[in-house]
């Protein structure tokens, strides 16, 4: 029976367990979203997880749609990164970086010359976003051209390689959760026509055209892709067929050889199963037709993820506020030891507290 402390692997990245710290925004970069020393000491705390996907990042000045979040569009955010990674690979640990765009999630206050946020459509979400004046309403965006897609797809090509650059062992294309991606992918968001609106095969095309450019610079063993079917995070209806269009998308990325699908079961933060779905997804499909690492998350404890890794139905499991409390979370599960309490009011923001001051077991 495979257990969660055993080693694994995920296309090129070797795991030396299957305990997955998830991606957690944490709005604690320096000037020019440059990760800091802070920064450095919260991954290495944190390097005895199997694999750390570290924090969403924006892939241009253009994705960024959080105050204070990181990016990897810069030398100085690629040479902040890199005393990152080689922290977390002196502690033993694996690392890779979400790479993100945030699409109509976002506020003009944030972005270049206070540009309008952009998306796969005009339509503004009913959704906020954290800036300087604290959480404040999005802002309208508007619908990318299709001659724009190109530079689009560059954008997360080049920083792919700008994570590689910077020590990371690999990347994950965030396309849940409603962000950019997503917006495409959507039929409740995109309501363009032409190349990249209508069918199933236009909405997921510029996901297919991202995915296939970051596997080809950096190896598709190297890439992975986090997706969200069923949420209605951040103010997004479900598509009109989640199984179709996902199942679809996993078709076009199977010849790929990625590394690992993350998969966001349910609501995200939410109900895994909720109540208000005509039938339940069927994840196991999309598993039985993708031949790299499957990785699970949402709402996991000790019980239920090592369920799961033993009927072979995951290869790993995520877990995200846990590790926010609890930097030695390997250890705690492994000797079912009680965990820190999360100080939610100190998530988002901030300095040491309620970041790296979190302790470890004696």
């Amino acid at each position: 029976m495979t257990t969660l402390f055993e080693p694994t692997r995920l296309g090129d990245i070797a795991l030396a367990n299957r305990i997955v710290m998830a991606p957690l925004t944490r709005n604690r970069a320096l000037a020019g979203n440059v990760p800091g020393p802070l920064t450095v000491e919260y991954y290495r705390q944190r390097a005895s997880a199997g694999l750390i996907i570290a924090e969403a990042t924006q892939i241009s000045p253009m994705g960024q749609g959080y105050l204070d979040t990181p990016g990897i569009h810069s030398a100085e955010q690629v040479a902040g990164w890199r005393a990152v990674t080689e922290a977390v690979h002196a502690a033993g640990g694996r690392i890779v970086l979400q790479l993100w765009h945030v699409g109509r999630i976002s506020h003009s206050s944030l972005l270049p010359d206070g540009a309008a946020p952009v998306s796969s459509t005009a339509r503004r979400p009913n959704a906020k976003t954290f800036t300087r004046e604290g959480f404040v309403d999005t802002s309208a965006p508007r619908a990318l051209r299709d001659d724009e897609i190109p530079a689009l797809v560059e954008d997360y090509r080049r920083a792919a390689r700008n994570a590689i650059d910077a020590g990371f062992d690999g990347v994950e294309v965030h396309a849940a959760n409603n962000y950019l991606l997503d917006q495409f992918m959507r039929d409740s968001v995109n309501d363009r026509s032409g190349l990249y609106g209508g069918s199933i095969d236009n909405r997921i095309r510029v996901v297919v055209e991202v995915m296939e450019a970051v596997a080809k610079e950096i190896g598709g063993a190297r890439t992975g892709i986090r997706l969200s079917p069923i949420t209605t995070f951040n103010d997004t209806p479900r598509d009109s067929d989640p199984q179709a269009l996902y199942g679809r998308l996993i078709e076009k990325l199977a010849p790929l050889g990625l590394a690992f699908v993350h998969m966001i079961e349910g609501e995200t933060g939410g109900a895994r199963e909720p109540a208000d779905l005509a039938k339940p997804f069927d994840y196991a499909a999309l598993k039985k037709a993708f031949a790299g690492g499957w990785i699970v998350n949402n709402g996991f404890d000790l019980d239920s993820a090592a369920t799961r890794v033993a009927a072979g139905a995951s290869d790993a499991v995520a877990f995200g506020r846990p590790f926010i409390s609890n930097p030695d979370l390997v250890r705690r599960l492994r000797e079912h030891a009680p965990l820190n309490p999360l100080r939610a009011e100190l998530l988002y923001g901030g300095g040491a507290d309620g970041y790296t001051d979190y302790p470890a077991l004696a």
